[in-house]
């Protein structure tokens, strides 16, 4: 039997909190130009809409490769730890021909501000909110919402929510950063008592601060934890 032809991409769910929201890295698709070319292709797939970062698999190149250079080249990000999300390949994903895509995600807690490259005309950090009542290329939307659902999981089992804070900080900021993420307010004794009685996620400084409301509060830092046991369950 003779072997299928199949393209395999990369898309990337890039994640981050910016004034107090979870935001999502999108770009805009542009027209591509065929490398080393000023014509540009026929693929004018969804083009000027929004969508994920990502782009194909290069023969000589490994997904993990891809997904760096992907997101380097449409935004001019780098440095930002990558993990696979899952596998999208329903045969009617890209109308441009049978393609496998394989997501990766990034909650990143220090991302800078992107510029576009490549094929993308603009690249911006958007509201998850928003995001999802835009109408993005291809299935995008169906990878973001299981990028937020797993990025959501892990701050229930993972040290990484006090990432986004500063080196000192309050419950309170800590509790921000938690509500952003899961998209819900949390009730402020319930989450102290949470956080505080999980064993190695914070340290206390032995200061306080009085920048919220109320009387003093204390400041901890990022315990050494890096699993938290148990878990901060939504």
């Amino acid at each position: 039997m003779t072997a299928p032809l199949m393209a395999v991409t990369v898309d990337l769910v890039i994640l981050t909190v910016r004034s107090g929201e979870l935001c999502v890295l999108l770009v805009r698709r542009g027209v591509p130009l065929l490398r080393g070319s000023s014509v540009a292709p026929q693929d004018t797939a969804f083009v000027g809409h929004l969508a994920l970062p990502g782009g194909y698999v290069l023969p000589d190149e490994d997904l993990l490769a891809a997904a760096e250079r992907e997101l380097r080249e449409e935004t001019g990000l780098g440095g930002i730890h990558l993990e696979q999300l899952a596998t999208y390949g329903h045969p009617g994903r890209d109308p441009r021909g049978r393609t496998v895509t394989v997501a990766h995600l990034a909650l990143a807690p220090h991302a800078g501000a992107p510029t576009a490259g490549t094929d993308a005309a603009e690249a911006e950090w958007l509201p998850v909110a928003e995001a999802m009542a835009e109408d993005l290329a291809f299935d995008h939307e169906v990878i973001l919402r299981d990028g937020v659902e797993r990025a959501r999981a892990k701050l229930e089992y993972s040290s990484l929510g006090a990432a986004f804070c500063p080196p000192e900080f309050t419950v309170g900021q800590l509790r921000e950063v938690y509500e952003a993420v899961w998209g819900e307010r949390l009730d402020p004794r319930n989450f102290h008592r949470k956080v505080t009685k999980t064993p190695g996620f914070l340290e206390e400084t032995g200061a306080t601060s009085s920048a919220e409301p109320g009387r003093p509060a204390k400041l901890y830092r990022r315990g050494p934890v890096e699993q938290l046991n148990p878990p901060i369950t939504r």
